[in-house]
């Protein structure tokens, strides 16, 4: 969970109880009943989850999921990616190398802000991360890599679980530029997957 979402929901408990007992009689045991509700649910959503399975295969090739918060349109960060995944710019390359042919998706998730999800106003989110995604499929191309693309849910972990129900991952790359708040995700990400994960932080310098 993001550590903003925290003070939400320690908020958005308290508020409707301390109004609930202001107002007084049923209506203050009313809404204090549907706070404990509301609190049992969350903690039934937040109790641990089991390993994440990727959709079976019917092929022999690499399935590679890049999951990519915000746009990546740097030849630097394209190069870093493609890199980092084993990617290459076509199958005679992949064949030389000894690698299996790649297929190729590109995962974002959609980001909702403050006003937004207050509004309960979603498409604007959605059409944010598809035009990050456009822009990120186009810098993958002109580096000669053919990748598909979906939008998910702004739960970074949520959005590849999703994923995962009907695309056969045999790797997930998740990549995080300055600003991204992934700790977690990478985190419970890397102990959940069964397919290789590998995380790339775009603006650190590469190894050698």
């Amino acid at each position: 969970m993001a550590p903003w979402k925290l003070p939400l929901i320690a908020l958005a408990i308290a508020v409707p109880i301390v109004a609930g007992f202001a107002i007084g009689g049923g209506g203050g045991l009313a809404v204090g009943s549907v706070t404990v509700v509301v609190i049992v649910l969350m903690a039934v959503r937040a109790t641990p989850r089991g390993p994440i399975e990727s959709a079976p295969r019917d092929d022999e090739k690499r399935h590679v999921l890049i999951v990519s918060p915000g746009p990546v349109e740097s030849p630097d960060d394209v190069a870093r990616i493609v890199l980092a995944a084993g990617l290459s710019a076509g199958d005679e390359a992949d064949a030389a190398k000894g690698r299996a042919e790649a297929e190729v998706m590109v995962l974002v998730p959609a980001r909702i802000g403050f006003l937004d999800r207050w509004a309960s106003d979603v498409e604007g989110a959605r059409h944010r991360a598809q035009e990050h995604l456009v822009a990120t499929v186009a810098a993958l191309a002109k580096a000669g890599v053919a990748a598909e693309a979906r939008v998910g849910d702004e739960d970074v972990v949520q959005a590849v679980e999703d994923a995962l129900q009907s695309y056969p991952a045999t790797e997930v790359v998740l990549v995080s530029g300055e600003g991204d708040e992934v700790e977690s995700a990478t985190s419970e990400l890397g102990s959940r997957l069964r397919a290789e994960f590998r995380h790339v932080r775009l603006g650190e310098p590469q190894q050698a």
